[in-house]
């Protein structure tokens, strides 16, 4: 199958808003075929589109892994490149990428997982455009949920987003650290985000889930403090 024409059946089927279909059909497609069109969804205008290449992005890599694990460092450093000044583009999508695939396999999270918490760190690798804040957010979240290890050293970077400007990234880190439990003492931080009234969308469990801010405070509060 031609390229154009691959891509044209992935959004067909991301389209279908049926994401265990839509994953079961893109795994059966050959894996370095189907990546490119998997990072021009990335880009899509589309919410529910974008996250589904998200999560596709994630299952044809691990299984790529499986097999050739040299070839699914590449797609991993295409990634990392895209989110370097020097290529130009933004890197919409990236972090949220690389979150997933390291979600789903544990050689390639052993190996980047450390990049990804430097692209949070002021004084490391730090991705200054917001929008790509919030996905880095949301990438470290769900890596959080499953190998929490792997990014204890985020547990302190995601608390400087609790008082950002920014209702999504106040959101998305709020939503991150339920998986790794900021230091007690953050709960001066906490209290007064609990009537937060703003809601965040947040991709979780295969879903777009909208998410009030107060009510990710109050569950990150500690016990002895709400």
């Amino acid at each position: 199958m031609a390229l154009r024409q691959l891509k044209q059946e992935v959004l067909r089927l991301f389209q279908a808003k049926d994401l265990a279909t839509a994953m079961k059909a893109v795994a059966a497609m050959p894996a370095r075929q189907v990546v490119n069109p998997l990072f021009g969804l990335l880009y899509h205008g589309d919410p529910r589109v974008r996250w589904y290449a998200v999560a596709a992005m994630g299952e044809v890599v691990s299984a790529l892994a499986d097999r050739d694990m040299e070839s699914a460092r590449v797609i991993m450093r295409r990634l990392m490149w895209n989110l370097n000044d020097e290529s130009g583009g933004i890197g919409w999508g990236s972090p949220e990428a690389m979150g997933e695939i390291m979600a789903r396999h544990g050689g390639l999270a052993r190996e980047y997982a450390s990049i990804l918490v430097s692209y949070l760190d002021p004084n490391g690798n730090h991705l200054e455009h917001e929008g790509l804040q919030a996905g880095l957010l949301w990438a470290v979240g769900r890596l959080a949920r499953i190998r929490p290890d792997l990014v204890e050293d985020a547990r302190e970077l995601l608390v400087i987003h609790f008082t950002s400007n920014n209702p999504r990234l106040r959101g998305m880190a709020l939503w991150a650290s339920l998986a790794l439990r900021p230091r007690p003492d953050v709960g001066r931080l906490l209290h007064p985000l609990c009537a937060d009234p703003a809601e965040i969308a947040i991709f979780q469990d295969g879903e777009l889930i909208f998410m009030r801010l107060g009510d990710l405070a109050a569950e990150l509060l500690p016990g002895d403090m709400e």
